[in-house]
């Protein structure tokens, strides 16, 4: 399918409201059935610790299929390749909904992980096919600010779906997700990529191409950067469980607690970063949304040492560090982007396959080391945070030397 015409191009909302939904698949892939862990463990005679490596397998297969759906959309387009990944996404879903042990579940969370990641890959270059500069930095924020309400509303969701229909109803939910987004793309979602600008799927091509992506040092630092910041908020995404339930004595319907706090923080950070986008350069961007997660990160630590009753006291630095994270997303994201511009699809994959190669790894490793004490999150939080700094900061020498205003 050709390029839609300017003329035939469905308006701006309607495609960002789209790219959202696709970027809010992943969060629901996670958040929906972790108020459901307690009855699974029943359910399917397991422990917590397997139910984690549901997560994990999830975030590996995420991981390495990231890499392929940009080189792919380059060289077919990006709407097939949506397509292909939403209809994989809801059989998947299906199958783990009527999986009757943990083995079963593996392989089917793969799989889900396997084609999860089309549309938030190819929604970052289909932003950038569109628009540049400013533009783009505001389109981003448009779509991060709509997908930051997935984390807060899928353990909602979950937890009444747990409550109401038990763990099975959860996943189809999730399969009923993905055949309304395959609707949605397949009657509004247009081509952005045109012929002429498509890259031969070949292998000496590609890896000719992932060649240069990986050694281009200003790109991987940035990657590295955006991947280290996520993790010091996503290591109490992934501990929720524990960090609730056993830290702070909640139950299964109170993960708003977390994930209120953390969504209202990505949605106002969102919100600044579209506003300011065409009126900040770079360099004032990164200072301010680092000193707000700098100041989110030494309050926790307090809190922590302190050691108040409530729980309150404990998710407030969320909602600030994610104003900042999300003030800066789309800066280091778009950055990252503009070092390769020529390989916009493929620089989505690896920017997505470095961060969700680091969440896998917080999955599988950080988290359960990490969930033992609040103490123990809250540095290991800090010190995920001060390596972003450092990683941004090299950023920006190797791009320019100098901080730009693109």
């Amino acid at each position: 399918m050709e390029t839609v015409g300017a003329a035939r191009m469905p308006g701006q909302p309607g495609i960002t409201l789209i790219l959202a939904g696709l970027a809010m698949l992943g969060p629901f892939s996670i958040n929906a059935y972790l108020p459901s862990f307690p009855e699974m463990e029943q359910a399917l005679h397991t422990d917590r610790v397997a139910l984690q490596q549901t997560i994990s397998v999830y975030f590996a297969a995420f991981a390495f299929m990231s890499l392929w759906h940009g080189a792919i959309s380059d060289a077919c387009g990006r709407r097939k390749v949506v397509l292909a990944g939403l209809a994989a996404y809801a059989l998947a879903s299906l199958g783990c909904a009527f999986a009757t042990r943990v083995g079963h579940l593996l392989p089917l969370r793969a799989l889900q992980g396997l084609s999860a990641g089309a549309g938030i890959v190819i929604g970052r270059a289909v932003v950038r096919d569109l628009h540049e500069g400013p533009l783009a930095r505001r389109m981003l924020s448009q779509v991060v600010m709509m997908y930051g309400l997935a984390p807060a509303i899928a353990p909602l969701v979950g937890g009444a779906l747990q409550r109401s229909f038990g763990w099975r109803a959860v996943f189809l939910f999730l399969a009923l997700l993905a055949a309304s987004l395959f609707t949605a793309v397949a009657m509004r979602l247009p081509e952005t990529l045109p012929a002429e600008a498509r890259q031969p799927f070949r292998f000496a091509p590609l890896a000719h191409g992932y060649a240069r992506l990986l050694g281009n040092r200003a790109f991987m630092t940035w990657s590295l950067s955006y991947a280290l910041m996520f993790g010091a908020f996503f290591v109490y995404v992934l501990s929720a469980p524990v960090f609730l339930m056993r830290h702070l004595g909640l139950g299964e319907a109170d993960f708003l607690w977390l994930f209120g706090p953390a969504t209202l923080g990505l949605v106002a950070g969102s919100a600044l970063a579209g506003k300011v986008a065409a009126r900040w350069p770079v360099a004032r961007t990164l200072q301010a949304g680092f000193a707000l997660m700098g100041a989110a990160i030494v309050y926790d630590l307090a809190v922590c040492l302190a050691a108040p009753e409530g729980a309150g006291w404990y998710v407030l630095h969320l909602f600030v560090f994610n104003v900042g994270m999300s003030l800066v997303v789309p800066t280091i994201t778009i950055r990252g982007l503009d070092c390769v511009p020529e390989r916009r699809g493929m620089g989505s994959s690896v920017q997505l396959f470095v961060q969700t190669g680091f969440n896998a790894l917080i999955a599988a490793v950080l988290a359960p080391l990490l969930w033992e004490s609040l103490i123990s999150l809250a540095l290991g939080a800090a010190v995920l945070f001060l390596c972003a700094g450092a990683g941004v900061l090299l950023a920006l020498r190797l791009s320019n030397k100098k901080p730009s205003t693109a």
